[in-house]
């Protein structure tokens, strides 16, 4: 089933500003939220479906990819914060300030963590990271797996990001008596209600440090590298993004990781140029080959291949090698490699040559005489790119 449009699932037109799509996910948070629609399904998927609507539209970089890419730019490994499939979890701890108050939308509305199986936070998520990666257009083409060394916050390998000497120095809490929140009453829009509040003094934990550990001194991490596969799906473009979950900096006292961002940039090619799914290769041919017709090899993604050059052939011809192109990020099909072939004018004759082009300057065949079938270089283009 084809995604819907994140601009029409929150109701909210594309020059929207970031306080009309905030209200207008808080209205659908609150709308659709599990506990107001207990075994629901449908809700459910509504919930997930308005939340990952907020994370790109939310997000100035993502929703730039989006408005240029569609769901290409942002979803399944181009980009998005849930490309491995949403859970409740990510939405309770990553919006959860979207009221603009200490307690999150479910916690001040619909009772916090007591439903669905959420518990407490395990210390505080870490945050992500951003890389480049350039690619080659044979990388881009065919997919390719890279092994990059990334410096970041890791988990201490002394106290297993606990951030403790060791079990004997972490106990409950004495604020939240081990909960990880705190309850209260306050005044809502909807009256008097009871909420829950994450705990000031163990954030979310449940637990404190009464001795530190003696390498981490109680953050639960160091700093250090670590060699990371990414699995680059082929057909990705300048200015994607990527996404790879809980590869980011690890979190303190045993909170979970950032995500690594990876932006994609597409090295120069010597011989194509890009253009969507299609590559351009500019075939420079001499006069007479244009005139007599000729065989030319030509470059293209896999590998050289030799086409026929017509005899009377034109100065911004277009020949079309179908499915030479790139393919398509979302696998629905490949692009074309077009070669516009230039006829090439000499800057320097010599005197023999000179005396050759002034024998047959005024004969008739020499004369130009275009057709219809020899229109310009933008209309053949945009002909190529219709069919």
């Amino acid at each position: 089933m084809a995604k819907r449009d994140y601009y029409e699932v929150l109701g909210v037109s594309k020059g929207a500003g970031q306080d009309e799509i905030k209200k207008a996910y808080r209205k659908m948070a609150i709308k659709y939220h599990p506990d107001k629609n207990p075994d629901d399904k449908t809700a459910e998927e509504k919930f997930k479906e308005a939340a990952e609507a907020y994370e790109i539209l939310s997000d100035a970089d993502k929703r730039a990819r989006y408005d240029r890419f569609g769901h290409a730019g942002v979803s399944g490994n181009a980009g998005g914060g849930f490309s491995g499939g949403m859970t409740m979890e990510d939405i309770f701890s990553q919006f959860g300030d979207i009221f603009g108050d200490s307690g999150s939308p479910f916690e001040s509305f619909f009772g916090g963590a007591r439903s669905g199986g959420r518990g407490r936070a395990q210390g505080e998520r870490g945050s992500n990271l951003r890389i480049k990666l350039s690619l080659t257009l044979e990388e881009i083409a065919n997919g390719v797996t890279k092994k990059i060394k990334v410096k970041k916050h890791t988990t201490c390998d002394v106290c297993n990001g606990s951030g403790a000497k060791d079990s004997n120095s972490v106990q409950t809490c004495n604020t939240c008596r081990g909960a990880g929140v705190v309850r209260q009453v306050r005044s809502t829009f909807l009256g008097q209600m009871q909420t829950t509040a994450t705990c000031p003094t163990c954030h979310g934990s449940g637990k404190t440090i009464t001795a530190s550990c003696s390498k981490c001194k109680g953050d639960g991490r160091m700093y250090g590298e670590e060699m990371i596969e990414i699995e680059i799906p082929a057909g990705v473009e300048e200015g994607m993004q990527l996404s790879l979950r809980g590869k980011g900096n690890a979190g303190r006292q045993g909170g979970p990781s950032g995500d690594l961002l990876i932006n994609i940039e597409e090295k120069p090619h010597e011989s194509l140029q890009r253009d969507g799914m299609n590559l351009i290769h500019d075939l420079y041919i001499n006069f007479a080959d244009a005139a007599l017709g000729t065989s030319k090899e030509v470059p293209t993604i896999d590998g050289r291949v030799k086409i026929k050059i017509p005899a009377g052939t034109q100065s911004g011809k277009i020949f079309r090698l179908k499915e030479k192109g790139l393919p398509s990020v979302q696998s629905y099909g490949k692009g074309d490699q077009l070669i516009h072939i230039n006829v090439w004018t000499p800057k320097k004759l010599s005197e023999d040559e000179k005396k050759v082009l002034e024998q047959l300057r005024n004969k008739p065949n020499f004369q130009p005489q275009p057709g219809k079938s020899d229109r310009g270089f933008f209309d053949r283009m945009r002909d190529y790119f219709k069919s």
